[in-house]
């Protein structure tokens, strides 16, 4: 049985491939979500992408993925720096989720270095630009 994942991007990410490329890239959003597409497909795996701006359809997002999916990779944006809700969301789901950062938080900004959702996740990946992402396919392909 293929394993089915969910990635969820959150805030301000849609905007990436015009947003700070010094930080994040120049790789365009949907030109990352058909590389994670397949990435996912060589691996074996079923993907569904979601991205809101909205902390609450984030919330629901992961409600019903406890349902639906066998794992989940976040990219919560700056929820990830206070987002409790999300935080208790992912700890309510009792699937694996991995958290990814396109940029390294621990050399930014001194807010960007805690992340809230990190003791609930399964483990974090960060700093290695859209590779982050396909990282953590490849986490969850192996658990």
């Amino acid at each position: 049985m293929n394993k089915k994942i969910l990635v969820i991007h959150g805030p301000n990410l849609n905007l990436l491939g015009e947003r700070e490329p010094g930080v994040y890239g120049s790789t365009s959003f949907a030109e990352l979500n058909v590389m994670i597409q397949e990435r996912a497909e060589k691996l074996g795996m079923e993907c569904e992408i979601f991205q809101s701006n909205h902390e609450g359809a984030i919330i629901d997002k992961l409600h019903a993925a406890r349902k639906e999916f066998d794992g989940v990779i976040i990219n919560a944006g700056a929820y990830t720096h206070y987002s409790y809700a999300i935080h208790d969301a992912i700890h309510d789901i009792r699937i694996p989720v991995i958290e990814v950062h396109i940029s390294n938080i621990h050399a930014r900004e001194g807010f960007r270095s805690h992340s809230v959702i990190s003791p609930v996740c399964k483990g974090t990946i960060a700093g290695f630009g859209i590779n982050s992402y396909f990282l953590a396919l490849y986490a969850i392909a192996e658990m």
